[in-house]
């Protein structure tokens, strides 16, 4: 049985129903046995003694596979926590809060209804991608499900005992009463995802008006938007209930919960890279000096903003593990680093076990907006100085090559060679991903950046500038060095034209 195309990075991903479901029973059975024979290495722990979480999003399969992995599970001698529908956070959390010795979560994030997943974690975090790959080993070469002395099973409602941590969290740094949001005015849209709790177990106890908050029903078809905060339709309708209803801020969720975005009291969005500067503004508050984790598609703008706090920009790779890592990679070299934060909306505090945690970053930037209030000022104002670009854009070309690897790193190789021909480009010196190339005032005001996918045979090629037209004489270099490669479908070209 050949498993690894079920692997996604870190997760477990894969169809999950319908006449093309790969995440069958017995494939599902299979990979908790692998899970649990890695956690057995991992922490020295026996089978027999091991407790582990199980929570679900509100996919359409997350019920199905729910019980089968608790009673494989069970099966193995395995005690089992099943904590019901849950975030992917909350369930890290338990292996803090109730000492777990791992933890599964199924979801798959923002994908399509008809898909699902497993993410795994341990107390020290979510697997690598090398143990997603041992996980598939085991399950691969599984002959006989091996059973023993069943496990016990216990029903937990974490999910409140999270949400009373959030709650606390904002009472004591508010300090302002048991209703220190009392007439602030926050509209939630979770997506039909899980984040529906936020408004009314963490929010509405707090004195919140969360009226007007929207899409908080779990539904697994997901009717009214995809649960991303990077999807253009899910942020405009954000945008226009808080326009339409006058509140003080948006929040957004993807379906798990592990990202988030906001909106200000004008509808306009903090995402992307406002979302970034939001955070960094107000992690380096309490860390000045330190050290922001982004990934590689930030802005120069972004750069300027955080330097301009005090702090330091440390571009890496995208991808939110790499980010993460990274961090924590800094921090052990005692270098401060408080903050990994991808573009996408996953955010990582240091304060929070590096747990990239939708509703903890979202409860910080409440805090800060009650706090901001009582001054007359919004949340918005944090961001005044924030120079953004006038025109970004992304392509994504495809790789024709059965070596794309290969294929991909000699692109960016020869990209490095042909740009050293123009003076008015220069080679960033502090990127960690492919190449990035600066241009002048005068031949572009701006940047490419040109990677390879993590996963797929594809080089996304990021574009932006500080003036308008600037992005297409950037493009126009990069388009007549890419001619003569014959294994590149640069079709995007002609059908996302600047």
């Amino acid at each position: 049985m050949d498993l690894k195309y079920l692997k996604s990075g870190t997760d477990i991903r894969g169809v999950a129903l319908g006449e093309y479901n790969k995440l069958t029973d017995d494939v599902i059975k299979k990979l908790v046995f692998g899970f649990v024979k890695v956690l057995e290495k991992k922490t020295n722990i026996s089978p027999s003694n091991m407790k582990v979480s199980v929570g679900f999003d509100s996919r359409l399969s997350s019920e199905r596979i729910r019980k089968c992995v608790e009673n494989s599970l069970l099966s193995l001698g395995v005690d089992c926590i099943s904590c019901g529908m849950s975030s992917t956070p909350a369930m890290f959390m338990t292996t803090i809060k109730l000492g777990c010795t791992g933890a599964i979560q199924i979801t798959a994030s923002h994908l399509p209804y008809d898909k699902n997943g497993l993410k795994f974690f341990t107390k020290d975090g979510g697997f690598e991608g090398a143990d997603i790959d041992k996980i598939i080993g085991y399950a691969e070469n599984l002959d006989a499900y091996p059973y023993s002395q069943p496990g016990t099973i216990e029903k937990v409602k974490f999910m409140s005992r999270y949400a009373q941590d959030l709650r606390s969290m904002i009472l004591k740094v508010l300090d302002n009463g048991d209703k220190p949001l009392e007439n602030i005015h926050i509209i939630v849209d979770a997506g039909n995802g899980v984040g529906g709790f936020y408004a009314t177990q963490v929010l509405e106890p707090l004195g919140a008006d969360i009226s007007h908050s929207q899409f908080l029903e779990p539904d697994g078809n997901f009717p009214n938007h995809i649960p991303n905060p990077e999807d253009k339709t899910a942020m405009k309708s954000i945008c226009d209930a808080v326009k339409e209803h006058n509140a003080d801020l948006g929040v957004i969720f993807d379906t798990d919960v592990d990202r988030a975005a906001c909106v200000d009291s004008n509808g306009n969005e903090i995402n992307r890279n406002r979302l970034v500067a939001l955070a960094s503004a107000i992690v380096l508050e309490t860390y000045p000096g330190g050290t922001i984790v982004t990934d590689s598609v930030t802005s120069d703008g972004l750069k300027t903003f955080i330097e301009e706090l005090g702090g330091k920009h440390h571009r890496f790779k995208r991808g939110y593990k790499n980010v993460i890592n990274e961090a924590i990679r800094l921090n052990d070299n005692n270098i401060e680093a408080p903050l990994a934060i991808e573009t996408s909306g996953h955010a990582a505090f240091k304060e929070n076990y590096f747990l990239d945690d939708g509703a903890y970053l979202i409860t910080k930037i409440i805090i800060k907006f009650a706090q901001l209030r009582k001054e007359g000022k919004d949340i918005s104002d944090l961001l005044v100085s924030l120079k953004e670009p006038k025109e970004a854009i992304e392509y994504r070309l495809k790789i024709l090559d059965g070596d794309f690897r290969t294929y991909g790193n000699n692109v960016i190789k020869e990209l490095e060679d042909y740009s050293k021909q123009f003076d008015f480009i220069t080679i960033a010196n502090d990127n960690h991903e492919g190449i990035r190339l600066s241009f002048d005032k005068n031949n572009g005001n701006g940047w490419l950046l040109l990677r390879l996918s993590v996963h797929d045979p594809i080089l996304p090629l990021n574009i932006e500038s500080n003036e308008f037209g600037g992005a297409a004489k950037i493009k126009s270099v990069f388009v007549d060095f890419i001619k003569k490669f014959d294994k590149l479908d640069v079709s995007c070209f002609e059908t996302n034209e600047l």
